[in-house]
């Protein structure tokens, strides 16, 4: 695929002047795009149409802006256009969907044991994410520690939800041209928007159970109007938690809140802990190879899960099952 921006005026360039114009007045000044209007930018930004110049400055004008609902919708819906779609796996629960673009930097990194503990259930479980993240450790790696290979395409998703195992798949594999954007962080020493549309992907072709984390509190109530009033209901429900060190796991000391999102309602599932002086047990270092050696004794049952992920679990199982009810119970009356 080619990715690569030219610096000069090109034909086949998309005109993005008028775009930057009504982002780029500042923080007070600047004005949000309709929704079409944000796909065809970034549908635009995606392909490769936009000229180097005018990428930094669209990049650098919403980091200053914020992203509007409207503008997240847009983007998304472009987003998703960008790259095939995964079948809809069979089963009594929806897929899951678990993003993990931060990993461990203090804190040993416990999604993988989130994504195992789920599909022993029998939940269709994907991580999608980085690879490798210099001064963390990510969820691929502890994935490689326990014997668990990264999925290159759909057909590996496949034979990993039906054999029964969670499966992780590298951003770039899942979604190359938003993979192409999000390395654009390296140059410009910023995160843009695509650091926040692909920890909100849906990238099944029917419904799923996506859990979104934020770390700035602004996107608490972003993206919580975007699950309530411009998210497609038919693609699913959404949990909404505040991230542990950016990753959607339970903190293991202290159950965060995570609120649900289905058909538009808003309900907060699990309410965030008081603070306690009373630790879970952990892995005792953060690397890949000590974090994998505890969840495979947590999985066994020589060390206790800690209960805000087992209360996480709860919930996504219920609400996977009930998703997954609700399109089957479609299905038979469309038939």
């Amino acid at each position: 695929m080619d990715t690569s921006f030219t610096t000069s005026a090109d034909p086949g360039s998309f005109a993005a002047a008028h775009f930057i114009k009504e982002i780029g007045r500042g923080k007070k000044g600047a004005r949000s795009l309709a929704r079409n209007d944000a796909r065809a930018l970034y549908g635009a930004m995606l392909d490769g149409r936009v000229l180097e110049l005018e990428m930094g400055a669209i990049m650098l004008a919403m980091r200053i802006k914020g992203e509007s609902v409207d503008e997240i919708a847009g983007f998304l819906d472009a987003a998703e256009a960008s790259f095939p779609l995964l079948p809809t796996p069979p089963g009594p629960y929806a897929p899951v969907l678990i993003p993990s673009y931060n990993g461990a930097r203090k804190m040993a990194n416990l999604t993988p044991l989130l994504a195992m503990l789920l599909a022993r259930e029998g939940v269709p479980v994907l991580v999608h994410g980085v690879s490798r993240d210099p001064g963390r450790v990510t969820s691929a790696e502890i994935f490689a520690e326990l014997g668990l290979g990264l999925a290159a395409c759909a057909a590996d998703v496949e034979a990993a939800h039906a054999l029964g195992r969670p499966c992780f798949m590298p951003v770039e594999q899942l979604a190359p041209k938003m993979a192409y954007l999000l390395s654009l962080r390296r140059r410009l020493g910023v995160r843009n928007s695509t650091h926040t549309l692909v920890k909100i992907l849906q990238p099944y072709q029917g419904p799923a159970l996506r859990l979104v984390s934020y770390t700035h509190p602004e996107y608490l109530a972003t993206l919580g109007d975007y699950f309530t009033t411009a998210a497609p209901s038919g693609r699913g429900d959404a949990f909404l938690m505040r991230g542990t060190e950016g990753e959607t796991v339970a903190n293991a000391n202290r159950a965060n809140q995570i609120d649900w999102f289905h058909a538009g309602e808003r309900t907060i599932l699990v309410q965030r802990d008081a603070p306690t002086d009373e630790l879970a047990q952990v892995p005792p270092d953060r690397d890949a190879a000590t974090t994998a050696a505890w969840i495979r004794r947590a999985l066994s049952g020589e060390v206790p899960v800690p209960p805000s992920i087992l209360e996480q679990v709860a919930q996504c199982l219920l609400v996977s099952k009930a998703i997954q009810a609700n399109t089957g119970g479609n299905h038979a009356e469309n038939s």
